[in-house]
């Protein structure tokens, strides 16, 4: 049986295997903020026993690191926090914001700082580049981040969305602690290439989306619909008749998980963890979201359950759908 605590190298305290992800409660993309609450599943999140929480500046664009530096100013010494850099945003409000990469060195510190003043720390347990810069060689990037590692600043450094290639040219500069790639039962790619890079190289893997933005909770159905400022509105999986073959697959994953017990969520979550040196993202904006994430613990799958996944997908999902429409634009 797999522990369901892992170690990130450059952080001395064992992480728990769930870490939270607070994409949502920043606000932008998925309906507005609610701060009180955002808090509040902070804290929930921490009672489960969660002790590591993800966040990025561009998330509300700096809301989601003061909720994040809120919550844990309320309740010290109980988590650990990663964030991301290198994405930059112009406009005057949320509707009309433009994101773009952007790691050149002058941001990157910027950020640094910024993050560090939001998330009320004096030194930054995890920092990853959202996305990689094609103008910007990676390098330059990951020489900045060393500085800043050397700094005091940063205690581990990662990425996010890098190919093996790109986090090569890392690694020839810079300690690459974490890799932050999507994985879920509907999103897969990684296993080809990412999950062998990360075994090969000693590297820990956050998976983002692990529910697929909500997909995996067994709480949709066929008429679920979401608001225009949901970014949901616009991901190819949730428009007919991508939702219902979706929703068919989830339907069955579900039937597997009640023959252990589980609820599809833990069981969605179970099988992520099951990949490898994994971290999943569970994210959640309501307290309640975070009820249940115990039940990933402590078990695992077997490997008819692990076939009986994959025939589900190849009857429902032969092709899926990657999160490519989430990826934000190069600068100009």
């Amino acid at each position: 049986m797999a522990s369901d605590t892992i170690r990130i190298p450059g952080i001395d305290t064992p992480l728990s295997r769930v870490a939270l992800g607070t994409w949502a409660i920043g606000g932008w993309m998925w309906g507005g903020p609610d701060d009180d609450n955002g808090v509040r599943t902070i804290h929930a999140a921490i009672d489960e026993g969660i002790n590591l929480i993800d966040t990025a500046p561009v998330y509300g664009f700096g809301h989601s690191e003061e909720i994040v530096g809120r919550a844990l100013a309320e309740k010290p010494n109980k988590a650990h926090v990663a964030t991301k850099l290198g994405l930059h945003w112009v406009g005057e409000d949320e509707k009309n914001m433009k994101v773009f990469r952007d790691s050149r060195p002058a941001r990157i510190r910027k950020e640094v700082e910024d993050s560090l003043r939001r998330l009320r720390v004096e030194t930054i347990d995890l920092e990853q580049i959202h996305w990689p810069d094609d103008k910007t060689p990676i390098d330059e990037s990951a020489r900045e981040l060393q500085k800043l590692h050397q700094e005091g600043k940063i205690r581990a450094l990662g990425v996010s969305n890098f190919s093996p290639e790109q986090m090569d040219i890392f690694r020839e500069v810079a300690p690459l602690a974490t890799i932050q790639p999507p994985l879920n039962l509907f999103e897969r790619t990684i296993e080809k290439d990412i999950l062998p890079y990360a075994e090969k190289h000693n590297a820990i893997v956050l998976a983002y989306g692990a529910l697929c933005r909500g997909l995996l909770t067994g709480k949709m159905n066929r008429d679920t619909t979401f608001p225009k400022d949901d970014l949901r509105s616009n991901d190819p999986k949730f428009q007919k008749p991508n939702f219902e073959k979706y929703l068919a697959a989830v339907d069955e994953f579900e039937k597997l998980a009640e023959k252990r017990g589980k609820s599809v969520m833990a069981f969605a979550v179970r099988w992520v963890l099951d990949q490898g040196p994994v971290i999943a993202l569970w994210g959640a904006r309501k307290p309640g979201q975070v009820s249940g994430v115990k039940d990933v613990f402590g078990w695992s799958l077997t490997d008819e359950e692990k076939k009986a996944v994959d025939d589900i997908l190849a009857r429902h999902v032969p092709n899926p759908i990657d999160p490519t429409f989430m990826a934000p634009p190069a600068r100009d």
